[in-house]
């Protein structure tokens, strides 16, 4: 150290003797450099030592002459030099004002100079000496590392330490001050203190000049591209900080002080002068902040990426002709209406992502979002006019969707501003705050608060008349909506005793309530909107208004409630059909059903699941909450009971369990999210109830009070319905890919704890403090291995499932318990055919109706718990069949010993069901004939079923050979004339339908239930099971089994008539690629490229109007069969075809084959471009909701590069290189529309796409490869060149937050070949956004581009 001192204090010495020899000599700043280069070789040196040991002390002109060479020359590190000049004049710029602007002056000519690479030997030194002078690295809290890094945070560090100055010397204290990392004039303030009339007119002079260089360099684009990597890389927010930097307000404390100097220039006289320089600045700043990347308009790939979405809303005013850059919505809202998928994820979460993404990609207003949110959401509503019957969701689930998921979604959207990429600057204007979006720079209306925007919507929903007709069943509540917006401006008027101010009594009369009304009332609920809506024009009649009185008003059933009425039959009844009104009441109505007698539990439950739940629409996901909970009724404190405290609650449990059991209530639970909850609150009902022994004064289950087996089966059979239990675990997974709602119990119970650990819990001493606070099961993580029972049955089920039963010994518990249900059927078989003759077709009782209703009935039965009677069912079953198929067992017999078995335990029908299904895949059993002797027979109806199934599939554009029975007699004809085979002659000879024996036995014993509304609980098991059975069957049963039901059901005719035609899809590829061409058709009009511009794309034709007219629409027929189609990877490939096939041809139009330059106008491109972006954002749709998540990554880890790699010399015609740029721009904006979907834009992903950011690194490091030359592309040249382009640009504009979760070399390998293109600025663009580590690379590539 010592050494050290000595040698640095010889060179101080050596180069202040040559400053002042060559003062002395008058020399040129050349010479000064060839004289001071003998002193040392170290830039860095030779810096400190000017500047600390001589400007000041030696404060010659001279000598700032030489520096000024000196950093122009590159002798010196310019950002060396003004950092030690920085960190030593600011401070005393009042006592130095000479200094400081000789300073200024070097800042304004050499701030934004990137020489560093001459001066690599002495970069070590010369980043610690910065760093050190002006503190960056306590300041920022980041390791300054390289020339790049340190001069983004130089500059910035200068802009805000003058800014600061400037603040200090005009007098002025911001509002929110900063903590400012230097201490400011210290030296100054006392120097001026005691020289207060020296240099003033310099010092005024200063302030000025100081404004005047800092509005110059922030005009400069390098200024603006250092400025824009500390906003894009710097801003952070603190919920969400990876603790890179700290400082989340540095960059908008910036923009506050700016503001506030404007605000500040008109009252404070020294800033008067400067005026126009502050208004400068600050304009600067805001194009930092405002700054909106444009490809080149002079190149087609930039006009592409810039031209609009959307087309005007006066262009749009009818519901037919919105814009289908919104078809997102439709689809994804109508494919929740899929009664046979239970969605995990709440449609609240991923529709409020669906919103703000779709307002990103379409650089929409948030008054157009919401609007065509509603526009979709009342479509879905429309389309379920004249709706066929048939155990699916109906009306009460799509209100569910428009009056309470909707709503909820942009709730969380109004309340998710913490969670957008935005920066906000205090008071920059009226409403507080600008915001900016994920794309920066959108048209100013994107700028207009989200409230507005929701406001703005509700009003402009009004024009769409055609929409808000309601549906009859709620018209009494929409008029209702609109008497009480009548008698709130009745009773404001009476109040104000004013007939002007707000009153519409000039405006239009309305025809009383619309769907409007209880858009408004919903919206209000929630505290959207408040009740000034009431006065919107038009929103209600002025004769209404007129007209309006209290008096009239039928006192709610709840009032009564409320004031402390008894749960009598007839209020119980008012309740069950009145929908609740308040959270309160809701709430008094659960702590009666816990803590009631048990009338009164019941009678709550039961209230509790009528209209509340399924027209409560404001209050919705309150009575939701409370039904789950309902579900695991808390163990009271102090409980040391022998049994279950479950038990207890035997009554209010079975009342909430068939009551929320209803097709539509269970959908709607699903649509809340809470299927893992209800999963999880099931478990327990069904390990106690299922483990006790029913006694013989137990009621059966066709009387009104509970029993055992009664209320354990409902709740089992309710956990069964929520995954699909009757498949092995190979069918699972397709192709290596887990198909979308294939779920088991083990995932439901992780993501259910997963919930519960996610949300922060109390402290333990806090979570007893209060000594009256309930224990809920539900609120600890729940494991299958804590209910020994129910896992016992899990794994012998998807044994039994997935191999063959093994044999059991004589004294086995399991085989003592199956030999007495064999002989409680056995007994049964012998008294029915004791007192009826032998018949095949089974008798129509229902299920759970027939159950023993004598008492040696009673005595018949075994009791024993549930779980041992589950246990031995397979092998009751096993016996019986094998007994059929051998002659020893009518099928008759076996009917009635199946209804029986379900008569005795309905919870047995998932273990018939299990077995039955297995049996059928694994092809053992003989087929049996359906002749109407032996077993039921379809052939009355047979044939007019597959009429129809062809009806509806060349209805919606599909024409397939269809594999009717007609068809397989012909076939076996065949091949008795040539093989003579006996067998085939035998089947040909009898002419019937033929179905294996385990198929007969099931769809046998189904068509025995009656369709009581209080047996959905079986149909909802039944249903999807017996479809699932006859796809695996190789017969065409589909048909057979549909045209049984049909027989029995005759108003479910239509519902199975098109159940049935879906199952053509489940192996067809031609079907499914024909179906998805005609989706593609329907939606943007007539496949001529003549007329295809001119064609406006119309969701109606996609959807259809009405889901029950014919011909079906495509698109109704595909959202219904999608998620059964088992080569998912042909869809992916088909919709790619599809798109690139459509987006060649929208350029058809308006280019020549020659030349892919422009053959028409602006507004040809336009539309081209719309097409394009139309038929993308219909594939990325449909692609995700047919495979969702692991779809969409398939898509870039396979698809997307497979189609780049693929050659395109087989195909058909020559086609232009304007149709390959559409191709390729086509391709970018669906791979980036579908990834948005399912991961969302904002920069946190959404829990189920943590590996969103490796996806896409891997995709565009593949990207990088090609660029590099280290991959050769089949593709053509425009289309490859066409799809960087426009991904990287709608990646950099739609998603930025996706940029900085890639890797920095697979940044740089873009960067470098967009460069080569002459793609500079969007080079430069995304790597800006790639996050602390590119900054380096921005630096290099902005020197080499200027």
């Amino acid at each position: 150290m010592e050494e050290e001192w000595r040698v640095a204090s010889r060179l101080e010495q050596r180069v202040i003797e040559t400053v002042k020899r060559c003062q002395e000599r008058q020399e040129s700043p050349v010479k000064w450099a060839l004289e001071l280069g003998k002193c040392t070789s170290s830039p860095a040196e030779l810096g400190q030592v000017l500047v600390t040991h001589l400007c000041f002390n030696n404060n010659h002109p001279s000598l700032w002459k030489f520096l000024d060479y000196a950093l122009h020359s590159h002798l010196l590190s310019p950002l060396h030099i003004l950092s030690l000049l920085t960190q030593r004049l600011i401070p005393i710029r009042l006592s130095q004002p000479q200094a400081f602007r000789l300073y200024l002056q070097l800042l304004h000519r050499h701030s934004l100079s990137f020489a560093y690479r001459h001066l690599h030997d002495s970069s070590t030194k010369i980043l610690q000496s910065v760093d050190v002078s002006l503190r960056l690295s306590h300041t920022y809290k980041v390791s300054v590392v390289g020339f790049g890094h340190a001069l983004v945070l130089f500059f910035f560090t200068v802009v805000d330490c003058l800014i600061d100055a400037l603040f200090d010397d005009m007098g002025l204290q911001p509002t929110a001050a900063d903590d400012h990392h230097m201490d400011i004039d210290s030296i100054g303030n006392i120097n001026v203190e005691n020289n207060q009339h020296n240099n003033q007119h310099i010092r005024t002079n200063n302030s000025l000049m100081a404004i005047e260089v800092l509005a110059k360099l922030t005009q400069d684009r390098k200024a603006m591209v250092l400025l824009r990597l500390v906003h894009f890389n710097m801003y952070v927010h603190g919920a969400h900080a990876k603790c890179h930097v700290p400082r989340p307000d540095k960059f908008n404390g910036l923009l506050q002080r700016l503001h506030f100097l404007g605000s500040n220039k008109l009252a404070s006289s020294k800033l008067k002068s400067s005026n126009q320089l502050l208004d400068r600045l600050c304009a600067n700043m805001k194009k930092v902040v405002g700054y909106d990347y444009k490809l080149n308009n002079r190149r087609l790939i930039g006009m592409l990426i810039n031209n609009k979405s959307l087309r005007p809303v006066s262009c749009c005013n009818s519901e037919s002709g919105w814009s289908a850059c919104w078809v997102s919505f439709d689809i994804y809202i109508e494919q929740a209406m899929d009664g046979r998928q239970l969605p995990v994820t709440s449609a609240v979460v991923i529709l409020a992502q669906t919103i703000t993404t779709l307002q990103v990609l379409n650089q929409a207003s948030w008054q157009e979002t919401f609007l065509a949110l509603w526009i979709s959401a009342l479509r879905l509503v429309q389309r379920e006019r004249d709706p066929p019957e048939g155990p699916i969701p109906h009306l009460e689930a799509r209100l569910c969707v428009l009056l309470c998921i909707v709503p909820l979604a942009i709730a969380n959207v109004l309340a998710d501003d913490t969670q957008m990429n935005v920066s906000s600057v205090q008071g920059a204007m009226p409403s507080g705050y600008i915001e900016t979006g994920y794309v920066h720079g959108m048209d100013e209306k994107s700028l207009a608060p989200r409230k507005q925007g929701l406001i703005s919507s509700l009003q402009v929903l009004g024009n769409f008349t055609g929409l808000l007709c309601p549906p009859a069943s709620v018209a009494g509540v929409a008029n209702s909506a609109a008497a009480k917006a009548s008698s709130f401006i009745s009773i404001s008027k009476n109040a104000k005793d004013c007939s002007g101010n707000g009153s519409p009594s000039d405006t239009p009369l309305n025809s009383g309530g619309n769907m409007r009304h209880l858009i408004v009332e919903a919206c209000i609920a929630r505290n959207l909107i408040d009740t000034s809506a009431y006065f919107w024009p038009g929103y209600v009649s002025a004769s209404v208004v007129a007209l309006a009185d209290l008096s009239s008003v039928q006192k709610s059933p709840w009032t009564a409630f409320m004031e402390g009425a008894s749960l009598d039959g007839s209020l119980i009844n008012s309740l069950f059909s009145t929908p609740a009104s308040s959270l309160a009441e809701v709430e008094r109505l659960y702590h009666i059903a816990l803590n009631g007698s048990a009338e009164e539990q019941s009678a709550a439950a039961k209230i509790l699941c009528g209209a509340s739940l399924s027209r409560g629409w404001n209050i919705q996901e309150h009575v939701v909450h409370f039904v789950v909970k309902l579900l695991s009724p808390p163990i009271p404190p102090g409980y040391t009971g022998p049994r279950s405290h479950l038990i207890d609650h035997m009554s209010m449990l079975s009342a909430i369990l068939f009551g929320a059991s209803f097709v539509d209530h269970v959908h709607m639970l699903s649509l809340h999210g809470v299927v893992p909850e209800v999963a999880a609150a099931l478990m327990p009902l069904c390990e106690t109830f299922g483990s006790l022994i029913p006694t013989s004064n137990n009621k059966s289950s066709t009387t009104d009070e509970p029993s055992v087996y009664m209320v354990f089966s409902a709740a089992f059979l309710f956990l069964l319905r929520l995954w699909k239990f009757y498949r092995p675990p190979n069918e699972q997974c397709i192709n290596g890919e887990t198909m979308v709602g294939e779920l088991t119990l083990e995932y439901l119970l992780l993501l259910r704890n997963s919930r519960i650990t996610s949300h922060s819990s109390p402290a333990p001493d806090e979570k007893n403090s209060n000594s009256d606070q309930l224990e809920f099961s539900s609120d600890r993580p729940i494991y299958i291995d804590y209910f020994p029972k129910l896992r016992a049955w899990y794994c012998l089920n998807k044994s039994c499932v997935a191999s063959t039963l093994s044999g059991l010994c004589s004294g086995n518990p399991v085989h003592q318990v199956a030999n007495q249900i064999l002989s409680m059927i056995y007994w049964k078989m012998t008294k029915s055919e004791a007192s009826s003759g032998n018949s095949s077709t089974p008798s129509t009782n229902s299920a759970c109706e027939s159950a023993a209703t004598t008492g040696e009935d009673v005595y018949q039965r075994p009791m024993l718990p549930a779980w041992e009677v589950l246990e031995a069912i397979p092998f009751v079953l096993e016996a019986i069949l094998t007994a059929c198929a051998y002659g020893r067992l009518s099928s008759r017999d076996l009917t009635t010993g199946l209804r029986d078995l379900v008569d005795f335990l309905p919870a047995s029908l998932a273990a018939i069901i299990s077995y039955f299904a297995a049996e059928v895949t694994r092809g053992i059993w003989k087929p049996v004939p359906m002749n109407g002797t032996d077993w039921p027979s379809p052939s009355p109806i047979l044939p007019s079923v597959e009429s129809e199934m062809k009806e509806i599939l060349a209805g919606a554009g599909v024409n397939v050979p269809f594999s009717s029975y007609v068809t397989l007699v012909c076939i076996a004809y065949l091949l008795v004339c040539i093989f003579n085979h006996k067998t085939l002659s035998m089947l040909l000879g009898t002419s019937t339908v033929m179905l294996p024996l385990p198929i007969a036995a099931l769809v046998s014993l189904t068509i025995t239930f009656k369709l009581n509304k209080s047996l959905e609980y079986i149909h909802a098991v039944v249903g999807p099971a017996l479809e699932n059975c006859a796809s695996g069957c190789p017969w065409p049963s589909i048909p057979i089994i549909g045209s049984l039901w049909a027989q029995k059901v005759r108003r479910w005719h239509d519902f199975i008539v098109v159940s049935s035609t879906r199952s053509v899809f489940r192996q067809n590829k031609e079907a499914v690629a024909q179906l998805l061409r005609s989706c593609f058709t329907s939606f943007l009009g007539s496949h001529v490229s003549t007329s295809l511009l001119t064609n406006r794309s119309s969701v109606n034709s996609l959807l259809g109007s009405v889901i029950a007219a014919r011909p079906i629409a495509p698109g109704i027929l595909y959202l219904r069969s999608c998620r059964t189609i088992h080569n998912v990877q042909y869809v992916r490939d088909v919709i790619v075809g599809l798109l690139a096939e459509y987006a060649r041809e929208s350029a058809g139009r308006w280019s020549s084959s020659e030349s892919p330059r422009l053959k028409s106008n602006q507004a040809s491109l336009s539309l081209a471009a719309c097409k394009a972006r139309e038929v993308a954002a219909l594939g990325a749709s449909l692609l995700c909701v047919t495979g969702g998540l692991q779809q969409v990554q398939k898509m870039y880890r396979e698809t997307v590069p497979t189609w780049l790699l693929r050659s395109r010399e087989g195909k058909v015609g020559e086609v232009s290189g304007a149709a390959c740029i559409m191709e390729g721009y086509a391709m970018a904006y669906m791979l980036v529309f579908s990834g948005s979907l399912v991961w969302g834009v904002g920069s946190e992903p959404p829990s189920w796409a943590t590996r969103r950011g490796r996806i896409v690194g891997n995709h565009l490091e593949f990207l990088g490869r090609v660029l590099e030359g280290n991959i050769s592309l089949g593709c053509d040249p425009a289309t490859w060149k066409a799809y960087v382009s426009c991904l990287v640009g709608l990646i950099v504009s739609c998603a930025p937050a996706w940029i900085k979760e890639v890797k920095p070399e697979t940044l740089r390998k873009l960067a470098n070949g967009l460069r080569g293109w002459h793609e500079c600025e969007l080079a430069l663009s995304l790597l800006e956004r790639g996050g602390i580590a590119s900054i380096a690379s921005v630096v290099e590539l902005l020197n080499v581009i200027n």
